[in-house]
């Protein structure tokens, strides 16, 4: 991340310009980048105007760890530059993005991000939300735009794609990061979900 000012020091009219990039690839990273436009413009609001101050003045002093500040301050920019895009009424967010807000979808979503390998039902998904198996399925549906163990079927997926071109990722040691029994079930869901085997996928080989 770099940052410099432009125009006159004594102006109050001085701009602050800030460029900054992040290294993005493999499948996790796919749904979010398909949300977004080439060009977004996203107007300014308090937190973002407070978070610009400090960049701002960071940049102004080249003091022991700024690039460190700079990029804790890039994070926190970014993240608060998506929820403002996604909360513009002509965006489209990637899949189950709103639903984080809710208190009990959210808190389903958070659960199958951080076990995906959990023998998950949706009987045990409906108990986390605390709601009856038909409210609990139709209520994800709705907010996410498919059912929760399609969903949670195609998290795998993504979370699979990106392990097996990993060094030294095995088929066998991925499926069971990702809940299936062994390579055999693993490798048959790969196939009838992606199209292309385990191998192809580590391979690089793009999807039919």
């Amino acid at each position: 991340m770099t940052g410099r000012t432009v125009g006159d020091a004594a102006d109050s009219a001085t701009d602050l310009l800030v460029t900054a990039g992040y290294r993005v690839g493999g499948d996790l990273c796919r749904p979010l980048l398909d949300a977004l436009p080439p060009i977004a413009i996203v107007r300014p609001d308090p937190g973002l105007s407070a978070l610009l101050d400090l960049i701002a003045a960071e940049v102004e002093h080249d003091e022991p760890g700024r690039q460190v500040v700079l990029d804790r301050f890039l994070d926190l920019l970014l993240v608060r530059a998506l929820r403002a895009w996604f909360a513009h009424p002509d965006a489209t967010p990637p899949p189950g993005y709103r639903a984080l807000a809710d208190p009990d979808m959210g808190h389903v979503l958070r659960r199958l991000h951080e076990e995906p390998a959990r023998p998950w039902t949706v009987a045990s998904l409906a108990d986390e939300a605390g709601m009856s198996r038909t409210a609990f399925a139709r209520g994800f549906s709705a907010l996410v735009g498919r059912p929760p163990l399609a969903y949670l079927t195609d998290w795998r997926m993504t979370l699979a794609a990106d392990r097996l071109r990993g060094p030294g990722a095995t088929v066998a040691a991925v499926a069971k990061e990702v809940g299936y029994a062994d390579g055999f079930a693993f490798s048959a869901a790969v196939k009838r979900v992606r199209g292309i085997s385990p191998s192809a996928h580590r391979a690089g080989t793009p999807r039919p």
